[in-house]
């Protein structure tokens, strides 16, 4: 006899999966675990990470620091940085690099103002960016994609392009997972999850890199303002940042922009007529920062 599930025994697995999803107090969890992952406790904080590592074949190798014992707290471990040359920065400037190790959710046109997230979902741009259309306006009609980090990836978020930072967006909400299944049965997840906007300026459009939370993420952290959240609040939070001078705040490709303490989603959205993605790139296709993500198609602007 097959000890595999049935079919629809793996349904109705999901579908309770997903039902404690909503029944579950996500943002006391999330914050409970990471008062954890910030604890320093010693052999047990080395242990937790040994588990860890092993049950998700990390690949210390390729970490600057290799040892669990080498990580005072878990944070410390899930945001390990990488050791020099473990990553090659695509320099050609004519391209945009992947900006972190995950797989691709979604990714193609924004179609209407909405973004595909799964078979049978769309989400609204608008509600993605915060609910402001004037936010909005300059990727309609452009390009979106969507890539998942699995608790394995390298958690760190990188610049995909050259660009220059205007506009920083702390936007409340829910706090689902955001692994393949909750986004096959959650409609509006990346529009309904707490989550941080990142609006950028560049020489060939508009670009937005949007942090999405989830379940059991501790926080979500900026190289240019530090932790964002937590605390989580109610209300939408706003910072604007001048566009020149020597107070802008300008990232070359492959600069580090953010981390995630604990994993999630990055969603990008790009201008019309901006860029074309990598071919031969789409859904579940393994995404590695810096490598080729898209090319630029437009001239400079004026």
């Amino acid at each position: 006899m097959s000890s595999q599930n049935s079919p629809s025994a793996n349904k109705l697995i999901d579908r309770i999966k997903i039902a404690l999803q909503y029944a579950m107090p996500k943002h006391a969890i999330s914050r409970l675990v990471g008062k954890l992952a910030a604890a320093k406790m010693g052999w047990l904080t080395t242990k937790l990470i040994e588990i860890f590592i092993k049950t998700y074949d990390i690949n210390m190798a390729e970490a600057k620091l290799k040892k669990a014992s080498d990580f005072a707290t878990f944070n410390d471990f899930f945001t390990r940085e990488l050791e020099e040359g473990a990553r090659t920065i695509d320099q050609d400037s004519s391209t945009l690099c992947y900006p972190v190790d995950g797989a691709i959710s979604q990714q193609g046109d924004i179609v209407e103002g909405k973004l595909i997230q799964a078979k049978g979902f769309n989400y609204s741009l608008t509600a993605l960016l915060g609910g402001d259309a004037r936010t909005a306006a300059p990727f309609q009609q452009g390009k979106f994609s969507c890539i998942y980090l699995s608790p394995q990836d390298y958690h760190r978020i990188h610049m995909p392009m050259v660009a220059t930072l205007r506009e920083m967006i702390y936007v409340p909400g829910e706090l689902f997972s955001v692994n393949p299944l909750t986004a096959n049965n959650v409609p509006d997840l990346f529009a309904r999850n707490e989550r941080v906007v990142t609006i950028f300026d560049t020489e060939y459009g508009s670009m937005a890199m949007v942090l999405v939370g989830a379940t059991i993420v501790a926080s979500i952290e900026t190289t240019w303002a530090g932790t964002i959240t937590p605390p989580a609040g109610k209300d939408i939070f706003r910072w604007q940042y001048p566009a020149k001078g020597i107070d802008a705040i300008t990232f070359n490709k492959g600069d580090e922009m953010g981390r995630f303490k604990l994993g999630s989603t990055v969603v990008c959205t790009f201008s019309p007529k901006m860029i074309e993605f990598t071919p031969d790139a789409g859904p579940e296709t393994v995404t590695r920062l810096g490598e080729h993500y898209a090319s630029l198609l437009n001239e400079k602007n004026s």
